[in-house]
């Protein structure tokens, strides 16, 4: 069984940057414990990184959130604490997105280094209501019969409300959620 482990924006500006969040900062261990078994398993990782560029206050995001964050080569860009070390590990790869979801053109390329033979996908990170079901839209889209699984106490937001109602739309898109309300 092919498996792959997604882990969204788990960046600086995301954990304690311009945008952090106390919630975000205490998923760093058990994050890096299932990259860590992932890895040890011959699964691959994939982390995202949103990327943003110094025009960030011009775009459509920028004008509805006017917070520069993940400017690309800055520290904020850079992924937390000790995920940050799986960079140039192999089963790892890194994707920077300029959206809240991986576009449709990048997703078939990244499907061509991960693999059609994909049938397990875990997706974790931040921000739940945001980037997390946008990625588990595209996902799903790309790999319609792979099993979709989101660990829910590996997913934060900076808003518990909008946490738990992504939660709810995640599992009506047919995704299962697990450890939700841990």
């Amino acid at each position: 069984m092919a498996k792959l482990l997604v882990v969204i924006d788990y960046q600086n500006d995301f954990v304690d940057g311009t945008l952090g969040f106390e919630k975000a900062k205490t998923l760093e261990q058990s994050i890096y414990d299932k990259v860590i078994k992932y890895l040890q398993n011959g699964d691959k990782v994939l982390f995202t990184y949103d990327t943003h560029y110094e025009d960030y206050l011009e775009t459509r995001e920028g004008k509805n959130l006017p917070v520069p964050h993940c400017i690309k080569n800055t520290h904020g860009h850079q992924l937390y604490g000790k995920i940050n070390d799986f960079i140039n590990l192999k089963n790892t790869l890194h994707y920077t997105k300029e959206g809240f979801g991986i576009s449709p053109e990048d997703m078939i390329k990244l499907t061509n280094e991960i693999g059609e033979d994909i049938n397990k996908i875990g997706i974790i990170g931040i921000v739940t209501n945001i980037c997390v079901i946008s990625n588990v839209v595209m996902f799903q889209s790309q790999y319609k019969n792979a099993d979709i699984v989101v660990d829910a106490s590996l997913c934060a937001s900076f808003d518990d409300v909008l946490h738990e109602k992504a939660l709810d739309v995640i599992e009506a898109l047919q995704v299962k959620v697990i450890n939700r309300g841990n």
